[in-house]
């Protein structure tokens, strides 16, 4: 992610006025600068990571505890649900069960600060500041990433609708074969509580596919190499019609199958931040009755599968296919009392260097958010776990 300030002169004086040995003067102005500071990184976090595509935003006022009513999101009397959230940032999501009523979301606070020598600001130096103000962007957006994706992850780790685990094993990556047949489970873990179709339909099915750059690799392939569809003779390899070939060599690759929108992302792979995450967060044993990802793979240190092939851990990709029609996955974020009513984040000059006025020969920036992540309904979630 890169930032860059404008070079004006509005934006230069504010810079050097940083800089100053007048602490009075090098207050004010940082003060100003933080007030426009916050917004910009705002801003940046709601469009840079990959999170901000799956989460929706359930905005409250800040110092309040937020809550979201289950019964607007079901429309079945099943009894209970589970819901997926953490209750610090970088903690474990857990399962929580809950009847049809409010469930309290916990919230942490992502922070970062930085700082730099004033001399880079008295010479104006906005290349610098710029350099400052996108480390501490990068680093609370790493932060929110981790904990959004641990909250997804556990989720399709453990869910279980209608006698179904929500991940697929796709053997032969992703390919039109594995994708359909993600679709026909998204249909299934969405019947209604009596097993009938829906009267009112609460899944469009898969909208967004997220696979690691070698998945991506394969659906570029599909310009030039014929696609298996069952089994492995000649006569199953099976071509796409020439038109789309040729889409895909245009646009560098397919950037969605059925509809489905197709991202990809470096943390996915063999050996990936991502997949490693699952792997810790599948259960070890069963669940009510539910067979996990481990059980149905044969993941468990080594053990082959009925074929003799080895499933250890490390050694699997996993695609993640998500619903984002369903409003299933919600981001509680604190609106900042101070902030003009709609904003998120929050920029402070940092005061532990004004502390010491000129025997400091630096000045920095302190920033700050309250968020919270949770899962309220994993049938909007599947996996194929190649």
């Amino acid at each position: 992610m890169k930032l860059k300030l404008k070079n004006t002169p509005e934006q230069v004086e504010l810079v050097k006025a940083i800089g100053s040995r007048d602490t009075a003067v090098s207050r004010e102005a940082s003060e100003a600068f933080a007030a426009f500071l916050g917004p910009v990184i705002q801003k940046v976090l709601l469009t840079a990571g990959t999170a901000s595509q799956i989460f929706v935003d359930s905005a409250f006022d800040e110092d309040d505890s937020p809550s979201y009513p289950l019964d607007l999101h079901y429309g079945e009397g099943e009894g209970y649900v589970s819901v997926w959230s953490q209750h610090m940032a970088g903690g474990l999501p857990t399962s929580q069960v809950e009847g049809m009523k409010e469930v309290k979301i916990a919230t942490y606070r992502l922070d970062s600060a930085v700082s730099f020598n004033k001399r880079y600001a008295r010479r104006a130096r906005l290349d610098v500041v710029s350099k400052a103000i996108e480390r501490m962007a990068n680093e609370v957006l790493i932060k929110q990433e981790r904990n959004a994706w641990a909250v997804i992850l556990k989720a399709l780790s453990e869910a279980y609708t209608n006698s179904l685990n929500h991940f697929i094993v796709a053997a032969n990556g992703v390919d039109l074969a594995a994708l359909n047949k993600a679709m026909t489970l998204n249909t299934r873990i969405n019947e209604s509580f009596s097993g009938h179709t829906p009267v009112a339909p609460y899944s469009n099915g898969i909208t967004d596919l997220y696979v690691s750059p070698e998945q991506k690799e394969n659906i570029r392939a599909f310009a030039y190499n014929p696609i298996n569809t069952s089994g492995t003779s000649q006569a199953f390899n099976q071509t796409l019609p020439e038109n789309i070939r040729e889409d895909i060599y245009r646009q560098a690759g397919m950037q969605n199958i059925y509809g489905v929108n197709i991202h990809e992302m470096v943390e996915l792979g063999v050996g990936g931040k991502y997949v490693s995450l699952f792997e810790t967060l599948a259960p070890a044993t069963e669940v009510s009755g539910q067979t996990d990802a481990f059980s149905l793979l044969n993941i468990d240190n080594g053990a082959n599968d009925a074929a003799g092939t080895d499933w250890g851990v490390g050694t699997r990709d996993l695609a993640i296919g998500v619903d984002n029609s369903a409003g299933a996955f919600i981001r509680p974020v604190a609106r900042q009392w101070d902030s003009g009513g709609d904003g998120t984040f929050r920029a402070l000059p940092d005061e532990q260097f004004n502390m010491y006025g000129s025997r400091v020969e630096k000045t920095g920036f302190y920033g700050f958010l309250e968020e919270g992540r949770i899962c309220i309904d994993a049938r909007a979630i599947v996996g194929l776990i190649i």
